[in-house]
């Protein structure tokens, strides 16, 4: 069994998984920061593939794209980087980056590597879900890949139940149509939204991305949803320290 299937199965609550721009701040930091952040009790992580127009993302992760790409960041030594992974963490890894590197890699190539390194699922921001279901879907699924798809506010009741239909893994339930960054709390329109989906009894798990910074927001995203997913803030965290150890163990101080 996929290992996001086993995490989700287990019923374990609060979820807590992690986004980071692979290459950045170290282009050799990789493999140091996902067993770091195994270590200090995350549940899945969120591996960034650099790109330079990453039209989803706040001023933070556009950053630490472009100072990834500088230190010589690639898909392919991405892929060099984390040939080995799975000798040293087991929780679920997903890639998250843009069609364009993707394509250019070539996107069975891309299954084919992440099967060789250990990689569960893929978002892709930019990948619409047509597209998916008539291009990508049989290559991903030959491979065991999980495709996770994003839903906004503005995504329309039909389309999500599609999307809850034709997925596997997790849906990920975007806070706002905004790009990323950190928020200081909710407010009542966005926990409606977070309700309305949770009411909708999909069959996917759902997991809240995008303004998850604090104990508010964690909470408020967890209330709804099986946990969360924090990048802009560890991100930052990780630019300050230029340490994983101590970038997790102050945002998850500021969890508590």
């Amino acid at each position: 069994m996929n290992r996001i299937n086993q995490l989700f199965n287990s019923n374990k609550k609060d979820i807590l998984s992690i986004y980071f721009c692979a290459g950045d701040p170290a282009l050799d930091g990789t493999v140091n920061v996902i067993r770091t952040l195994e270590k200090h009790g995350v549940s899945m992580i969120e591996i960034g593939i650099p790109f330079s127009d990453p039209m989803a993302d706040g001023i933070v992760i556009q950053n630490a794209a472009t100072q990834a790409l500088r230190n010589g960041m690639s898909l392919k030594l991405l892929f060099e980087q984390l040939r080995n992974i799975r000798q040293e963490v087991s929780i679920p890894l997903v890639f998250m980056g843009y069609l364009n590197p993707i394509m250019q890699f070539g996107f069975e190539n891309f299954c084919r590597k992440c099967v060789e390194c250990g990689i569960d699922g893929v978002i892709i921001p930019d990948l619409p879900f047509r597209d998916y279901q008539d291009h990508y879907r049989i290559i991903a699924e030959r491979y065991g890949i999980k495709v996770i798809m994003l839903i906004t506010p503005e995504t329309c009741e039909e389309r999500v139940r599609e999307i809850d239909a034709h997925t596997d893994g997790f849906i990920y339930m975007v806070s706002s149509a905004a790009t990323t960054g950190a928020q200081q709390d909710f407010n009542e329109q966005k926990r409606a939204y977070f309700k309305k989906i949770e009411d909708m009894n999909l069959r996917n798990p759902l997991m809240v991305g995008f303004g998850i910074s604090n104990k508010a927001t964690f909470q408020a995203a967890c209330e709804h949803a099986s946990g969360a997913i924090i990048g802009s803030r560890f991100v930052t965290l990780l630019e300050e320290e230029k340490d994983p150890e101590k970038a997790i163990l102050k945002l998850k101080n500021a969890l508590k």
